[in-house]
């Protein structure tokens, strides 16, 4: 039976295979294509994840080249992850770069042992919990280049560890908007692409969420507004974490505008 560490890299190579697949014949021009996080292009975006997926293998890999990353990360707590990333965006070999990067990446994933943890920017992370980390945040900025370049964007049953990530942070998206953490479980019912539900929570739950999977991916990667989701909230604290719902670390973003 494929293990849990197994089928995450499985299904975070895929992601990546098929967004490599998209812009391998990009032209400079192609590369240069805005998308819709403002004042990034595709080279950005890829650029993004090489950096990230580079620095999770310095992370698995080599304490060394971790622990000068984290001292350049506390000189610019802020700015930092961005501006690195951003520096790489020009590079000639940048889809290299992140070739290498992310295959690297999850062959050091593979061998890491099961029951220790890795530094992050955040609390340790296993790592199931970094592939999952990293296949997240692959399928989000796939998004936003499949948008800018015009392409259309199947959903598929991958995007289940999104989805899991995405309840596994209710309470961090309360805690980092300096709210109470409800002191309750939801029960949330997601459709599947397959059309299977996702469930998590107790069944008899009196706050409860439902709607596709596929919107709550998005909204918790902060890739569409909740206007524009057709999730459906049954209390007020569900109600209250679709307007604040993150599963990425670090500050809330600005997320998306209303269509």
């Amino acid at each position: 039976m494929t293990d849990v560490l197994t089928q995450v890299l499985d299904d975070l190579a895929a992601e990546g295979d098929r967004l490599d697949a998209l812009v391998a014949g990009l032209d400079d021009a192609g590369w240069h294509t805005a998308t819709p996080a403002p004042g990034w292009d595709v080279a950005a975006q890829v650029a993004h994840l090489a950096w990230t997926d580079d620095v999770a293998l310095k992370a698995a890999t080599d304490k060394d080249a971790w622990d000068a990353v984290v001292l350049d990360a506390i000189a610019d707590p802020e700015g930092y992850v961005d501006r690195e990333a951003l520096a790489i965006a020009r590079d000639a070999d940048l889809l290299g770069r992140w070739r290498r990067a992310r295959t690297d990446l999850r062959a050091a994933l593979a061998a890491y042992p099961r029951a220790e943890k890795m530094p992050w920017f955040g609390p340790p992370m296993s790592a199931t919990s970094m592939a999952t980390a990293r296949l997240m945040e692959t399928w989000a900025h796939s998004l936003d280049v499949h948008e800018g370049l015009g392409a259309p964007v199947e959903d598929t049953d991958r995007i289940r560890h999104v989805a899991h990530l995405g309840v596994r942070t209710r309470n961090f998206a309360f805690g980092v908007h300096g709210l109470d953490v409800p002191t309750e479980e939801f029960r949330i019912d997601l459709v599947a692409p397959s059309d299977d539900v996702w469930s998590w929570g107790p069944d008899d739950a009196a706050q409860t969420l439902t709607g596709s999977a596929a919107d709550f991916c998005r909204l918790v990667t902060q890739r569409v507004h909740r206007a524009d989701t057709d999730l459906v909230a049954t209390g007020p604290d569900v109600d209250r974490w679709l307007g604040i719902a993150q599963a990425f670390a670090g500050q809330p973003g600005e997320g998306r505008a209303p269509q």
